[in-house]
């Protein structure tokens, strides 16, 4: 059951800049092995470093990098801030709700208050008579 929810492997994940010289060819051969073994344990690995290898020059992989990150800021801003904003609607239908609940109080405490106040004094007149 364990396994299940560990999707991802835990190994160390190359850097950057270990991919960028694994792609140039220029990567010792510890970073090559270690990059090699985990495009055979992970499909995603692998799925990225074949499109990686897609790419020409350095600089078109860097500015469609930079552009995913700034795709990916913007996305969770946007979840962050709906889950914000939903979070404070929830607050204001609570803060209505308490005062509802407070207003009925007190109506009731004043509807107890004259109703017992009305009584003693027809008590108070019946006994006179």
């Amino acid at each position: 059951m364990s396994e299940l929810k560990n999707i991802l492997n835990h190994g160390p994940e190359p850097s950057e800049e270990a991919l960028k010289r694994y792609l140039e060819g220029n990567a010792s051969a510890e970073e090559r092995f270690m990059i090699e073994n985990q495009m055979n344990d992970e499909d995603f690995m692998n799925d990225a470093v074949e499109g990686l290898q897609h790419f020409k020059s350095p600089l078109v992989m860097q500015d469609y990098v930079n552009k995913i990150n700034k795709d990916l800021v913007k996305h969770t801003s946007k979840r962050k801030n709906n889950k914000l904003r939903s979070h404070i609607e929830d607050q204001n239908w609570t803060l209505i709700s308490i005062i509802i609940i407070l207003l009925l109080c007190i109506l009731g405490y004043f509807v107890i208050h004259l109703s017992l106040n009305s009584k003693p004094n027809n008590h108070t007149i019946e006994q006179k008579k």
